[in-house]
């Protein structure tokens, strides 16, 4: 049968790869998404736990965790809950480093914990108009302490070299928050996340209870998914991937079931003279089922090479290159797999059931 399956899949080539090109656009599709939502999860997941902090708190009804604004004038009040030990505020700035566009630039307070836990590998600490820059972008861009740094419109000199062991920070730069703010616009009062750290007899959903209760403005976030579902960006991502796994499984199963339905009323008589020679419904079933899921093999593996290039450049092209990196896992390769094998099983459903139910007579009779 394999033997068969294969002759027939060669006799009518360029049906055949046009189906499966149908079909690999949306394995690729799949593929690029379920990437760019695994970089997703681990930025934020870095971005929640800058410094190693418990929580992060961000503006409630901010579009995204980055471009959320707090005031600073909140900082003495969170200081003063009973449930947090350490608070300082962050902030953030994206899309400013020249030469390294996915580089975010975090303004620290020097006095805070988050400061005070980086590690300097070569020279010293940023004053103001300086920046420390992590040793893996150090490493990227040849940078060392001493060296100019684009950052915006403006020039800052390296101070020096750090490492937080936290890939987001250590692929950063780090200044004082007041030069921050002034890249990112901001007044001097106002910053775009404060971490904490809690109490170490208080579980982190007491905490946030206390928190939202003293602060309803106030969103805290101490999971990767939940940094995901406060950013708008990042729930359109999430939608997205359900909704082109669904079009995927429609548009390739019709076009498999377009493909199979006219080559088996083209094959007749050839299916009809192998119901003679003994051949059962079920094996003519398989025939057709065989024939289904080697297109969508096909489609899958040029989906699979596809989705690898489209999540390089899918980023980018939704205004996100400059703090997320696309994630491919074996998973999600998996996936993207299965979704590709599916929609040929789904689209040979309808040319099975026809030709299990085509007699031999009656087909020899229309040809």
């Amino acid at each position: 049968m394999l033997a068969l399956i294969a002759a027939n899949l060669r006799r009518r080539r360029a049906r055949t790869l046009l189906t499966a090109a149908g079909i690999g656009v949306g394995v690729a599709a799949v593929v690029a998404l379920l990437a760019l939502s695994a970089g997703l999860n681990r930025t934020a997941g870095q971005l929640v736990h800058l410094g190693r902090a418990d929580l992060g708190l961000f503006q409630k009804d901010a579009g995204d965790p980055t471009s959320s604004v707090l005031p600073l004038s909140l900082l003495g009040r969170i200081r003063a809950q009973p449930e947090i030990v350490e608070a300082t505020p962050i902030q953030l700035v994206v899309d400013a480093v020249h030469r390294a566009p996915a580089a975010i630039v975090l303004g620290l307070d020097p006095r805070g914990f988050v400061w005070s836990r980086l590690v300097l590998t070569s020279g010293g600490p940023a004053g103001r108009g300086q920046a420390m820059v992590g040793d893996l972008l150090a490493h990227q861009l040849h940078l060392g302490p001493g060296a100019p740094l684009r950052i915006g419109d403006r020039t800052l000199t390296v101070s020096g070299v750090y490492h937080a062991g936290i890939a987001y920070e250590d692929l950063g730069v780090i200044t004082q928050l007041r030069d921050a703010q002034a890249l990112a616009g901001r007044t001097a009062g106002e910053t775009t996340t404060i971490a904490v750290r809690l109490a170490p007899q208080l579980t982190i959903p007491q905490a946030r209870r206390a928190l939202a209760k003293t602060f309803p403005g106030l969103s805290a976030i101490s999971d990767p998914s939940e940094a995901i579902r406060a950013g708008a960006n990042s729930l359109l991502i999430s939608k997205a991937v359900v909704l082109i796994v669904v079009l995927a499984l429609i548009i390739g199963a019709l076009a498999v079931a377009n493909t199979m339905l006219a080559a088996v009323l083209e094959r007749r008589r050839e299916l009809a003279l192998l119901t003679t020679i003994g051949w059962s419904a079920r094996q003519l079933g398989g025939l057709v089922l065989g024939e289904a899921i080697a297109v969508s093999l096909l489609g899958t593996a040029l989906g699979l090479v596809l989705g690898l290039a489209a999540s390089k450049l899918l980023p980018a092209a939704l205004g996100l290159g400059a703090f997320i990196s696309p994630v491919l896992t074996a998973w999600g390769l998996g996936r993207a797999a299965l979704i590709g094998i599916a929609i040929g099983a789904l689209g040979a459903l309808y040319p099975i059931w026809r030709v299990t139910r085509m007699r031999s007579a009656v087909a020899l009779a229309l040809t």
